[in-house]
């Protein structure tokens, strides 16, 4: 369906028109925050393209929105937008540095070995962390990266509380065997 006729059907189903949508769109975009943006940096860290994948994943929720059933999980449904569109897009950026020719890297040398100790142990550990299942990795950024509640974690996932709690469990298992 197109977008109007998408609005056309929703007003007549529920009785509502394109500015109320698009009002309790606004609205429900002013609660969730810049969810979209800290879920995007906590997969790609990189600023300027977490923006990128917020903005897209802020487009992707408008257009869809007409079709969400359930207002009430918005929070839930744009972190898995966003999620999906972050992981994809790392996936794109993998793929294209595999296609060029990697120039050498030139050693930078380090003032301090303590800062450059800091910066392997970076690597790896974010490494680590993209090395993960995505359901765990899913919970190891939300939680322990993005700090929220493990039953906020829940929420935003759509799962139980035991479900988080031991999918957090078996992800700091792995990465402290990872970090070994």
């Amino acid at each position: 369906m197109s977008q109007p006729l998408e609005v056309a059907v929703e007003s007549l189903v529920r009785g509502t028109d394109k500015a109320d949508l698009d009002a309790e769109f606004e609205q429900r975009l002013h609660d969730a925050g810049a969810l979209a943006f800290r879920v995007a940096y906590g997969v790609l860290r990189h600023r300027e393209d977490a923006e990128d994948v917020a903005q897209e994943a802020l487009a992707r929720a408008y257009q869809g929105f007409v079709r969400l059933r359930d207002r009430a999980r918005f929070r839930s449904w744009l972190v898995r937008i966003c999620w999906r569109l972050a992981l994809d897009h790392q996936r794109a950026v993998t793929r294209r540095a595999r296609r060029e020719v990697a120039a050498p890297v030139v050693a930078a040398s380090t003032d301090v070995d303590a800062a450059a100790s800091e910066s392997e142990f970076r690597v790896v550990l974010w490494q680590s962390i993209g090395a993960l299942p995505e359901k765990q990795r899913q919970v190891v950024v939300l939680a322990g990266i993005l700090g929220h509640d493990l039953r906020e974690v829940g929420e935003l996932l759509g799962i139980p509380h035991g479900t988080v709690r031991s999918r957090m469990h078996a992800a700091r298992k792995r990465l402290a065997e990872a970090l070994r």
